[in-house]
C-alpha cells in the first residue's frame, strides 16, 4: 500500500449512525457492518483528501502510539475493507 494513497469509501458505502445497531456503522449495498470504535477513528480519516502517510501521522499524534504500530493496524484494517470492496485505495 502505497504512502500516498488516499483512501475513500466508495460509491454506495457510508459511515453513518444508525440506532438500531447503537452506534455508527458502515452501510454498504445489502450489508451493513459495525466497527469497533478504533475502526471508526480511522474510517473518518478515509475521506479521500488525506494521504494514508498524513492519516497515520494524525492517528499516532492523536493517540501517543508509535507510528510504526499504527501503520501495521491501519494497513491491516485497510487491506481487509479494500478486499471487501468497502474502500478505494
Amino acid at each position: 500500500m502505497s504512502p500516498d494513497a488516499k483512501p475513500r469509501l466508495p460509491h454506495g458505502v457510508r459511515l453513518v449512525h444508525n440506532e438500531a445497531h447503537g452506534g455508527l456503522v458502515l452501510l454498504a449495498p445489502e450489508r451493513v457492518f459495525k466497527p469497533d470504535p478504533i475502526a471508526v477513528e480511522i474510517l473518518k480519516r478515509c475521506t479521500g483528501e488525506a494521504t494514508l502517510d498524513a492519516i497515520i501521522d494524525d492517528l499516532a499524534k492523536t493517540y501517543s502510539a508509535p507510528r510504526e504500530r499504527i501503520l501495521a493496524d491501519v494497513s491491516a484494517l485497510l487491506r481487509s475493507l479494500a478486499d471487501k470492496k468497502l474502500l478505494e485505495l
